[in-house]
């Protein structure tokens, strides 16, 4: 199954897809463009929009579209639920942060500032190392 999102991945652009890959479609192929081509390229491939305003797998209320996918495919272990909390920590501004939240955003950005590619963000050492041990510690 295809799934797109806005180019320029951080936290949850990142965290989304490790989440889908491993929990949801292991053949998941992802696809980034610019914000304002989302829902067009998203009808034209078939593909499931996630982290745009307006669509099912994005922010609702303090959710971020971590939140929306855990929900939306009933992702109830302890250990992704607290990952959620920290995903939404560092994507936005929760009532209740969890402190790792931080340490998250600064490593998401990170990736971003050493002008890394969104694919190989994704594909990076840190993020394949946690997708092939299913744990993101």
């Amino acid at each position: 199954m295809k799934w797109i999102t806005r180019e320029k991945v951080k936290v949850d652009r990142v965290a989304c897809p490790w989440l889908i890959k491993n929990f949801v479609d292991p053949q998941a192929e992802f696809i980034f463009v610019p914000a304002n081509q989302v829902e067009t390229k998203a009808r034209e491939l078939g593909a499931t929009p996630f982290d745009i305003d307006g669509c099912e797998l994005g922010h609702h209320g303090e959710d971020v579209s971590f939140n929306s996918i855990l929900k939306k495919y009933n992702l109830t272990d302890p250990a992704l639920v607290l990952l959620g909390e920290i995903v939404r920590a560092a994507d936005s501004h929760p009532s209740k942060p969890h402190p790792a939240g931080e340490g998250l955003r600064w490593i998401a950005h990170g990736f971003n500032a050493l002008g890394f590619s969104d694919h190989e963000i994704l594909n990076s050492a840190t993020w394949r190392h946690s997708t092939e041990n299913t744990s993101i510690w």
